[in-house]
């Protein structure tokens, strides 16, 4: 990444996508800047600019071929980039961010063309400040950094340096949805080696060739990473992204007081299922200390629902043991009990006492719907069809508005389709996913599947840290996030989403921000000064404009 300080201008200025505009250069500007007879005579508005790009992307033949478009044009004109995912947000959200990325990850060192963000190498650990120094930005100048270690990518698992795609598909969409200036935000990839035998055997893998590193040389780098960031850019917030489950919950929990930061798989997934649960409690009547939880799929994404569901049952009015007590986790062996096998230490609160079961063997998930009778169904399993339709008629026969959330993704790994749940339930299940679908007619009710979708949350949260200047991010933070997008779903009709849709996101992530600030404030981390939250909010969102 070139210094975001340069001020050359002729041809050093077109190759600078922060400051290049194109043909939308104006002829006083072309003289001023040393662009005479690089472009043609034309001069075409940002409006104009956007149109046309619209029409070349709508001309490739598949959602990869958009990816790589998209890639070209963030690479040549961060303005009109950000321009027409703003102006197309619902329709570009799913090509530069899940589900296409993950294709554009495997193929990362076959369609790469230029380095965007910083690489660190575990390898060379005196490298991370020169990296990061190389930018040419001061202590105020970063707002926001995204880093992985793309050891657990999406559904797609360890696919090494290409996870640099996941961070900057994370920022593309903080920017399109929050408004987070994007030269003021720095995407990373820490490349500790990978396990990932097709990128080690390939010989445009433009990574470090070998297996992934772990231990001490493993944490002396994240170590190196968190000193150097908070050290150079003290008020920025530091996002982790698709870690795995040995380091990102380690990590948060090792960096979470000291620093400003969020894992979103963990965080942003418990916050959205936190806001749907919410919700389907206020249309059941159900109290959520009254509700009984069963999560299959007892990984990070899974437990830290877990986690927040279980603190916001405490703030019901339950104790702490009592509300853990209340949830019960299963995980592709069985449900989780204190004789398990390798239970992992986040897991350890959910495992149920052996006495509690007879079973000596594995106990699945259809002998616990059938025993446990929840009242909430959650779904991190990936594993496609786990939610049978025996399982989803047993949690009906004894609950009058089951809630069942299928929330995996992609579709090949949903564990029901909510038609198929719903249509089992008699239109009585309260359903979301975690992938878009179109509304379910049965019976003459719409009824419109909500998308358990991190971007409802995740955008949100960080500009509200950002605008506080938090010096970390609190639970009553998150609680902020998740009932604020609570509070945008209308629940007045039969069959209404658990959550707001995905189109509004510059709404929704307003809203959410404005609230996360109030609650920074109210937590006293928050070291700006907060005299009208929701001007200041408004203030910080940038819009793609050109300069």
């Amino acid at each position: 990444m070139a210094s975001r300080r340069t001020q050359s201008g002729g041809r050093a200025l077109l190759a600078d996508p922060l400051r290049n505009k194109g043909v939308a250069f104006t002829q006083e500007e072309r003289e001023r800047h040393g662009l005479v007879g690089m472009l043609p005579p034309g001069v075409l508005s940002l409006e104009r600019q956007a149109r046309r790009a619209w029409e070349q992307l709508a001309a490739q033949p598949d959602d990869l071929a958009k990816n790589v478009y998209l890639e070209q044009l963030h690479d040549r004109n961060e303005v009109l980039y950000h321009r027409l995912l703003t102006d197309h947000l619902t329709e570009l959200l799913p090509i530069v961010y899940d589900p296409t990325v993950g294709e554009a990850i495997k193929r990362y060192s076959h369609e790469y063309r230029r380095p965007r963000g910083v690489y660190l190498s575990v390898d060379r650990p005196e490298d991370v400040r020169p990296a990061f120094e190389a930018l040419g930005l001061g202590p105020d100048d970063v707002d926001l950094v995204v880093a992985t270690d793309a050891e657990q990518i999406l559904g797609i698992g360890d696919w090494g340096v290409g996870g640099m795609q996941i961070s900057v598909g994370k920022l593309a969409v903080y920017t399109a949805a929050a408004g987070i200036d994007p030269a003021r935000a720095v995407p990373v990839v820490l490349d500790v080696g990978t396990d990932n035998q097709a990128l080690l055997n390939d010989p445009l893998y433009v990574g470090n060739r070998h297996s992934r590193v772990r231990g001490e040389r493993y944490d002396a780098l994240v170590a190196a990473y968190v000193e150097t960031v908070n050290d150079l850019f003290p008020h920025a917030l530091l996002h982790w992204e698709d870690f795995g489950p040995g380091n990102g919950r380690r990590l948060l929990e090792r960096y979470g007081e000291k620093v400003c930061t969020f894992n979103d798989d963990m965080q942003g997934t418990g916050a959205i299922t936190l806001a749907c649960v919410r919700n389907a409690a206020r249309v059941s009547g159900t109290p959520l200390r009254d509700q009984r939880l069963v999560v299959f799929g007892a990984g990070t994404a899974g437990v830290g629902i877990a986690d927040q569901l279980r603190d916001a049952m405490v703030r019901d009015g339950l104790d702490r043991d009592e509300a853990t007590r209340r949830i019960w986790c299963v995980d592709r062996q069985g449900l989780l009990r204190e004789s398990t096998p390798g239970l992992r230490d986040y897991q350890q609160p959910y495992a149920r006492p052996d006495k509690e079961w007879r079973d000596d063997g594995p106990i699945g998930l259809q002998a616990v719907v059938d025993r446990v009778r929840p009242t909430v169904l959650v779904g991190t399993s990936t594993v496609r069809g786990a939610f049978t339709e025996d399982v989803v008629r047993s949690m009906a026969g004894h609950v009058e508005r089951p809630v069942v959330l299928p929330l995996s993704n992609p579709t090949e790994k949903i564990e029901a389709m909510p038609e198929d749940i719903l249509r089992w339930t008699d239109g009585k299940a309260l359903v979301a996913a975690g992938i878009p679908l179109p509304p379910v007619e049965l019976d003459g009710t719409t009824h419109v599947i909500g998308q358990a979708n991190n971007a409802l949350i995740y955008p949100g949260l960080g500009l509200g840290a950002i605008v506080a200047r938090a010096s970390r991010v609190t639970d009553g933070m998150l609680q902020a996030a998740a009932e604020a997008v609570a509070g945008l779903a209308d629940l007045g009709e039969p069959g209404a989403s658990l959550l707001p849709q995905v189109e509004n996101l510059r709404i929704s992530s307003a809203t959410v921000a404005t609230a996360v600030a109030r609650r920074a404030a109210d937590d006293g981390v928050a070291r700006a000064r907060l005299d009208d939250v929701i001007q200041q909010v408004q203030d910080a969102m940038w819009e793609p404009e050109y300069t």
